[in-house]
């Protein structure tokens, strides 16, 4: 169940933090309150927490670079509370590694909402296997250079990646041969959109598919699943 998580909530407004904790303890959470990151990270240290609702305008270390911290340290999932019209911060966060957002003034119902779609999607997603900095990673022609984010084909030259599709083929990598949805996906590259329709996904397959695939028209290594998602078949190899 959801409603078992531990949330806690950092906000540097009295009158915004109570109140929200208070609703979300109604429906069944275990709940914990920082009014900034300092005590953010206290509270951090010494409680197993499933899920941060985080502000991104606190005086101070603002919630971003709290966010970058705690995405770098782990998985924490991370609902973000933006100021209405910041379109810039919500992109930025979400390409920290927050997965979701909510702008201010926010209908409590919908973070509600926001807040167990995220819980059901990570407590869903298959372990992520950890990766050493100076990790080579070989499938197919290709050879992926974590350390570098360089993707190296059999003539040593280096394919650019952007982050999106880095995390993408990191991924299919840490998973082969196993059917992933599109928001396991979502989730495990931190590119969470708000809208369940959201095809970033399906785009950011097509882009990979047109620098692995011998013919991305007809794709040998990322497999679609109709309905399902998206498997990688390659053999993957670690050095």
């Amino acid at each position: 169940m959801e409603s078992d998580a531990h949330v806690l909530v950092v906000d540097d407004h009295r009158d915004i933090r109570e109140p929200l904790a208070r609703y979300l303890g109604k429906h069944g959470f275990r709940v914990s309150t920082a009014e900034n990151a300092q005590a953010a990270r206290r509270v951090l240290q010494t409680a197993a927490i499933d899920l941060v609702v985080l502000d991104i305008m606190m005086p101070g270390e603002d919630g971003l670079s709290l966010c970058r911290q705690l995405r770098a340290q782990g998985d924490v999932p991370i609902v973000l509370l933006t100021a209405l019209g910041e379109e810039t911060d919500r992109i930025v966060g979400l390409e920290m590694g927050a997965d979701d957002y909510v702008a201010k003034p926010f209908n409590p119902r919908e973070l509600l909402a926001r807040i167990k779609a995220v819980l059901r999607r990570a407590r869903a997603l298959p372990p992520r296997r950890g990766r050493p900095a100076g990790e080579r990673i070989r499938f197919d022609r290709w050879v992926l250079d974590v350390g570098r984010r360089e993707l190296l084909g059999e003539d040593g030259v280096a394919v650019p990646l952007s982050t999106g599709e880095f995390l993408l083929l990191s991924a299919f990598l840490d998973h082969p041969r196993m059917v992933l949805s599109r928001d396991q996906l979502l989730d495990l590259t931190r590119g969470r959109e708000a809208t369940p329709f959201d095809r970033a996904i399906d785009n950011q397959v097509l882009r990979l598919r047109r620098k692995i695939e011998r013919d991305a028209k007809r794709p040998e290594l990322i497999r679609t699943h109709w309905g399902g998602g998206y498997s990688f078949e390659a053999e993957v190899t670690r050095a």
